[in-house]
């Protein structure tokens, strides 16, 4: 199936729920033009109105400004012919009436246009007459023009104007100057011209609107037309998409066979259905009847079954679906009359049975199942109705009560099966083994043969009742040698409670010997802590005389006091300084180890930057690598930060760093590198020295452990620099690991935290709580009030 074409509300489909729509060429051009004309038309009316309106007001334009062009000549020629009539005038102020009679006689009123005036004017600008007469004449032409006329100013060079009079009306002006040094001036109001014009346009104007009101109806109705035609084909497609998804919710799918034509139409929830994709409206009748399972028959014969018989359709059959799975429909459908072209079309409706068959086909499979489940059971088992008809039993019952298959038929009474059959011989009977209410009861009975039967009875929810024989011979069996293992097990839990009393006297000296060995302990750990105190007191009275040594040997190698005598006193003093100075580091480390193991180093933790404190521990070595001409390579990680205690960080730098200059020959290498790992920083100090042997690295780390013995060794030193190392990272909350290979070179790794959010919350608690500790006890305050100094009180 392909999938359907998205058009337009209007012509979404050719058929709405298998009503076919007309197809001749006209109307599909039609829809396929109708959602444009539908904006087109009205813009297409409304631009029309606008041409219409603006060739009108152009067209009267024109005629206005024909008609004043043509007044302009009129009047020049009008002017010329009055200043020619009048050229052999008298001019002088007595002659007014006398020129009045003449223009009367010249110029009759009939034969002059609407609103013309002639006016005479003397040489001084004084109007001597004017035909016909003005209603209130100005003494002079430029009071009844305008002071500020240029027809006043250039005479009949200004040639025809148009200009407003002093009393406000629009004329067209012409003079020309006669004989006797006057001028005659010819006035024609413009209101007089564009009379017969306004007329005219007022007249176009109530036409052009009667046009527009006849289109703008046009252009409404079309517009309400196809408005209403949008909202029908909007129900159209309601109605459908209401119906499609009321028969997808309930799984059905509408169909539609014109028998006549041989089409078919499925509605959108048939092809949900099926899982397929609408690609047309019709299907033909053989790409349906392809879909339908062969074993279930084929549409034609259905079809010639209807042509027989006209009656209606009740038909299951399996339509493969989109996945290429069989889909059961269960379709019913019957003829109906289509009036509009006289033939006969089957509608009904499918729906998808595939569940309630699966269902059934479970049923019967699960039904199928418990009758082999309770076949294949070891135990006598039958099952009774609320009527005591029977529903159910197996072979075992059958056998136990010497049945055939015939009388045990499901559906007969209790009375006659048992009537057919031989209950067991019972020898005895125990009834209510176990707690029993009234909807079940239990016993077990003993056979003449033997064997021991037990019998369980209960009721069903719906009122039937099952029953359940279990032979239980073994499990009898059992229960007489459990009586005979329990007598045996009372002799061994005698002999078990005088081994008991035994133990108890052996638990006894074990309590002796280990409250001794915890004296032991104690006084072994006294001991220990002992010796670290012991060492602690040493070294600091050992550190008073050694600097004492150490600069009184300085001042006597610098002779500051003065020469000494012999040049061999100098090397002697240096000798003295730098054993007192190797004496003093060893002491030191003594002193460091010793709070290590007293637990009394504090750490006072903070973020600190790697690169700068590597470079401060490499000042330490830098004279005696280059001494030794050792390559020191640095590879750190850029912004690379630990949560450290900034002496403690330095000194694991510098005993590391000592100790592989220390075992690295000449001309060696050393690479200190950092990386971050996580939320660590991983220190590596790699050296080319002469390496540890395997058998050496386990007990490197641990206090005055060195590689040599005492008779072998080459190297100072007291052998704490490794486990003061590692002990101040594992205080950090870090470790030390060494990796080495004898004549090739060691690699020691540090780890160390880097400064996260959490550890920084973590040590700014911890340095409060060690604060108010420090001040508790140098106040000694009672702890209630102390409590107030604390964060978390």
């Amino acid at each position: 199936m392909l999938e359907a074409d998205s058009a337009s509300l209007s012509a979404r489909a050719d058929t709405i729920l298998g009503i076919h729509r007309p197809q001749h060429g006209a109307h599909l051009r039609f829809i396929r033009i109708e959602t444009w004309l539908r904006y087109a038309l009205p813009a297409l009316l409304a631009t029309f109105l606008i041409c219409l309106a603006t060739t009108a007001f152009l067209h009267l334009r024109t005629q206005r400004d024909d008609a004043i062009r043509n007044a302009a000549a009129d009047v020049e020629v009008f002017t010329r012919l009055a200043a020619a009539a009048l050229a052999d005038s008298d001019l002088s102020p007595s002659t007014g009436a006398k020129l009045t009679r003449r223009l009367a006689d010249l110029l009759p009123l009939p034969l002059l246009s609407s609103g013309r005036r002639v006016l005479v004017v003397s040489a001084d600008d004084a109007i001597l007459a004017a035909h016909p007469a003005v209603s209130a004449p100005s003494a002079t032409l430029t009071g009844y023009v305008g002071e500020l006329q240029v027809l006043t100013t250039l005479g009949e060079h200004a040639g025809v104007m148009t200009l407003t009079l002093a009393g406000g009306e629009t004329v067209i002006a012409a003079v020309r100057r006669l004989a006797g040094g006057g001028q005659v001036a010819v006035l024609q109001p413009i209101e007089e011209i564009t009379s017969a014009w306004a007329l005219r346009m007022r007249n176009q104007a109530i036409l052009l609107g009667a046009a527009s009101l006849v289109i703008i109806g046009i252009g409404f109705a079309y517009a309400l037309q196809t408005r209403r035609a949008h909202a029908v084909d909007r129900v159209c497609e309601q109605i459908k998409q209401r119906l499609d998804t009321a028969l997808g919710r309930g799984r059905c799918g509408l169909w539609d066979w014109d028998i006549p034509r041989g089409r078919i139409y499925w509605s959108d929830s048939m092809y949900a259905l099926l899982g397929y994709q609408r690609e047309r409206e019709f299907l033909s009748f053989g790409d349906v009847n392809a879909l339908v399972h062969p074993d279930d028959g084929d549409l034609y014969s259905l079809a010639r079954h209807l042509a027989a018989s006209q009656s209606t359709v009740d038909h299951e059959f399996r339509v493969r679906g989109a996945s290429g799975a069989w889909v059961w429909l269960r379709t019913r459908a019957e003829i109906v009359p289509d009036p509009a072209d006289g033939g006969r079309h089957l509608v009904g409706i499918a729906v998808d049975v595939t569940e309630q068959r699966n269902i059934a086909e479970s049923s019967a499979t699960a039904d199928i199942r418990l009758r082999d489940a309770v076949e294949a059971i070891s135990e006598a088992f039958v099952l009774w109705d609320t009527s005591n008809r029977l529903v159910l039993c197996n072979s075992k019952f059958r056998d136990l009560h010497a049945l055939g298959p015939d009388d045990t038929a499901p559906g007969r009474r209790y009375h006659e099966i048992m009537g057919r059959g031989a209950l067991p011989p019972v020898r005895r009977e125990l009834r209510d083994i176990e707690a029993s209410g009234a909807t079940a009861r239990t016993f077990e009975a003993e056979l003449t043969d033997g064997r021991w039967l037990q019998v369980s009875e209960r009721r069903t929810k719906d009122g039937g009742y099952v029953s359940v024989g279990t032979d239980i011979t073994n499990l009898k069996r059992h229960q007489e040698q459990l009586v005979t293992s329990e007598r045996e097990l009372i002799e061994t839990v005698k002999d078990l409670k005088r081994s008991r009393r035994t133990l108890e006297l052996q638990t006894q000296q074990l309590a002796d010997l280990a409250e001794r060995y915890l004296d032991q302990k104690a006084q072994a750990e006294t001991a220990n802590q002992a010796k670290s105190e012991f060492l602690a007191n040493m070294s600091h009275e050992l550190r008073t005389p050694l600097n004492a040594i150490i600069g009184f040997a300085e001042l006597m190698e610098t002779e500051v006091c003065g020469p000494l005598g012999s040049p061999r006193y100098s090397e002697y003093c240096r000798d003295i300084r730098s054993s007192g100075d190797y004496l003093l580091s060893v002491i030191d480390d003594i002193l460091n180890m010793s709070r290590i193991e007293a637990q009394s180093v504090r750490l006072a933790k903070r973020e600190i930057a790697v690169q700068p404190a590597v470079d401060n521990a490499l000042k330490l070595v830098a004279e005696t690598a280059r001494a030794k001409a050792l390559t020191v390579t640095v590879d750190l990680a850029p912004g690379l930060q630990v949560l450290a205690d900034e002496r403690a960080f330095h000194q694991i730098l510098a005993n590391l760093l000592q100790n592989a200059v220390k075992f690295t020959p000449g001309e060696g290498r050393i690479i200190v590198r950092a990386r971050p790992a996580g939320e660590y920083v991983h220190l590596y100090i790699e050296d080319s020295g002469i390496g540890i042997p395997k058998a050496a690295l386990r007990r490197l780390g641990q206090p005055f452990q060195q590689v040599e013995n005492n008779l072998t060794r080459s190297y100072k030193g007291s052998g704490l620099g490794l486990a003061i190392a590692r002990s101040m990272a594992e205080l950090h909350g870090g470790g030390l690991r060494i990796r080495s290979e004898e004549g090739f070179g060691t690699i020691v790794l540090v780890r160390l935290p880097v400064p996260t959010a959490e550890r920084l919350r973590d040590v700014a608690f911890e340095a409060t709580q060690e604060t108010v500790a420090s001040l508790r006890d140098a106040a000694g305050a009672s702890p209630r009030a102390c409590d107030r100094l604390s964060p978390t009180a």
